[in-house]
């Protein structure tokens, strides 16, 4: 099984732009499986990936990329039927089945046998050989064959990948990353829509132990992406600002406006387009929509929140799915908590958020030094 089919699912439908899709997949690949592809290059509707051997790992990669919709471990034959034949034959001595079907995709039109002739042809050729039953509805074992213009692919298993489009595609956003459950699931979401994402952490620097949980997070969504960059702000003066001059039950929104405006000075860095947040509608009081709106409206660019509409325990399968859940759980001190009110406010108006900013001197400044000090 040296070859490796990859077939993709939006990119078909992606018209004149098709080929730009394609090819930022086929580089994803290549970064992806690094030396264990000896090559990869595109075949009509697929993506083939040579392999000299299966490590073991490969699967789990492939299962990581956006833009897979299934994978197969496949044998190439020539474009012969006979030569088909003995290929289904070579994979079909290892397996134990009772019931099968054969199942033919003839992109190459110019082949002399029809889909369903090399069906017909490879079944009865299997139960002679085998002696084995076919089953069209529901049998145990599908041989699957794909007939392209150089060559043939067998197989008999697909295995399910995540999806989407390739990460890139759709440009640079910024994700506000605080620790917990919600933002990684909604960067995972927007890598899945071709999306790079730049992390940003906000944080005061006496909270021992929550850099190093940041990291560990990143490094598990770079298997996504395969590779991220991580800005670490400390915000220490802003946070003493904010107590000194907000009433307590505005704190928390005027320390997000705070947190989109630094996001926004690094999005300028970086050249992104958007600023991606874990936010779900009415999970916590800084996410009803009055005060969405307050903290969105600090923010020059768009605010994506792939979130808003979920419940929180979509969003924490999510999570285990992608294998971030036991991380964001690890327990560390919250900075929010010196924000954080006895009874918040849930239904804030903008014109009395920024009167109250009013009453904090030089907000540029501070988060200008903000930015130049982040790592």
């Amino acid at each position: 099984m040296k070859n490796i089919i990859v077939h993709y699912s939006e990119i078909g439908i992606k018209g004149k732009n098709r080929g730009y899709f394609e090819n930022k997949l086929i580089g994803n690949l290549r970064l992806c499986l690094g030396k264990r592809a000896k090559k990869v290059y595109k075949r009509y509707g697929r993506i083939v990936c040579e392999i000299d051997k299966d490590d073991g790992e490969i699967t789990e990669i492939l299962e990581r990329v956006p833009g897979v919709a299934y994978f197969c471990f496949s044998v190439k034959s020539k474009l012969d039927i006979n030569d088909i034949k003995k290929k289904c034959f070579e994979i079909l001595k290892s397996k134990e089945f009772k019931t099968f079907r054969v199942l033919t995709k003839r992109s190459n039109k110019n082949f002399e046998f029809s889909s369903n002739k090399i069906d017909r042809f490879i079944g009865e050729e299997v139960i002679k050989k085998f002696k084995k039953k076919v089953n069209l509805g529901n049998p145990e074992l599908t041989l699957f064959i794909e007939v392209g213009e150089k060559e043939v692919f067998v197989y008999t298993d697909k295995i399910k990948g995540i999806g989407g489009l390739p990460v890139g595609v759709s440009g640079k956003v910024v994700c506000s990353l605080s620790g917990g459950i919600d933002s990684p699931v909604a960067s995972y979401l927007m890598m899945k829509r071709g999306c790079k994402v730049v992390f940003v952490h906000i944080y005061n620097k006496t909270q021992q132990g929550v850099v190093q949980k940041i990291k560990d997070i990143v490094e598990q969504l770079s298997k996504f992406q395969i590779n991220s960059k991580l800005y670490i702000v400390g915000f220490e003066k802003i946070q003493k600002q904010i107590i000194m001059n907000v009433p307590s039950k505005y704190r928390m929104i005027v320390y997000r406006r705070f947190m989109m405006k630094i996001i926004n000075e690094i999005a300028k860095k970086e050249n992104a387009k958007a600023v991606i947040t874990g936010d779900s509608v009415g999970q916590v009081a800084s996410q009803t929509i009055e005060n969405l709106n307050c903290i969105y409206d600090a923010s020059e660019i768009p605010v994506f929140a792939p979130l808003i509409g979920m419940n929180k325990q979509e969003i924490i399968d999510i999570s285990n799915k992608i294998e971030t859940y036991s991380l964001s759980i690890l327990d560390y001190p919250d900075c929010c908590s010196f924000m954080i009110a006895k009874h918040p406010e849930t239904k804030a108006e903008l014109n009395e958020i920024k009167k109250i900013e009013k009453n904090i001197e030089s907000i540029d400044g501070l988060v200008e030094d903000c930015v130049k000090g982040c790592k």
